[in-house]
């Protein structure tokens, strides 16, 4: 046997461990079940539960799974929040993160006929009830549709959660005006989703109604 038969050899020996370590991560992965993240039901209150439209889907082999859970108001589609749950092989940076939760208001915009003011982005941290530290991002919005004016907000909330093994995604968005009783801006839905105990978003939208214990995000349960 010359040197280039070994050479070859070896190769396909290399070759057939790795083959083996991926499918024995496959498996004992592919096995390992989701943790769903969801609001706390103590706090779907003032109308809003769960409208049921859950998602599931795995991708790469079953390395990668994602869950989501939509909420909403009923008989209502003036506000909604998608808490999305991925599970990966490894943890998804805070940086990608971020990254996926823009592409997705940007994306549920387009669907929604909204037209996003990319100029009125704002990005932020804060902790949740849980203890966890997450990063949000804020757009304004507008729907223009048969001579109907009304002005929304888009927003988006991620987070790893290391005791879960498991990356979080919130999106939604609310409208604070009604062109057809037009009273001014109205923020009680926006203030469900994103109200916190410290108040975080009470000086962007000059409003005391984001002062809560019962913000929705506020109490994902995600461990």
């Amino acid at each position: 046997m010359d040197k280039g038969d070994t050479k070859i050899n070896k190769f396909y020996i290399v070759l057939a461990v790795v083959v083996i370590i991926l499918l024995i991560i496959t498996f004992l992965f592919s096995g390992n079940q989701i943790n769903r993240a969801v609001v706390n039901s103590k706090y779907l209150t003032d109308g809003w539960g769960d409208v049921g439209d859950p998602t599931y889907e795995e991708r790469f082999f079953g390395l990668e799974k994602q869950a989501s859970i939509k909420y909403g108001l009923e008989d209502d589609d003036s506000a909604f929040l998608r808490v999305t749950t991925i599970k990966t092989l490894f943890k998804i940076s805070e940086e990608e993160l971020l990254e996926k939760t823009d592409e997705t208001i940007i994306q549920s915009a387009s669907d929604q006929n909204i037209t996003l003011n990319h100029t009125s982005r704002i990005e932020g941290s804060r902790d949740l009830a849980n203890g966890h530290k997450t990063f949000y991002v804020i757009y304004n919005g507008s729907i223009n549709s048969n001579n109907i004016y009304d002005e929304v907000v888009l927003i988006g909330e991620t987070w790893n959660c290391a005791q879960s093994g498991t990356s979080i995604i919130c999106t939604g968005y609310a409208k604070i005006t009604d062109s057809a009783n037009f009273l001014g801006y109205n923020y009680s839905s926006l203030a469900k989703i994103l109200g916190d105990a410290k108040g975080t978003f009470e000086s962007i939208f000059n409003s005391s109604e984001f002062i809560t214990q019962n913000g929705l995000i506020f109490n994902v349960k995600c461990h």
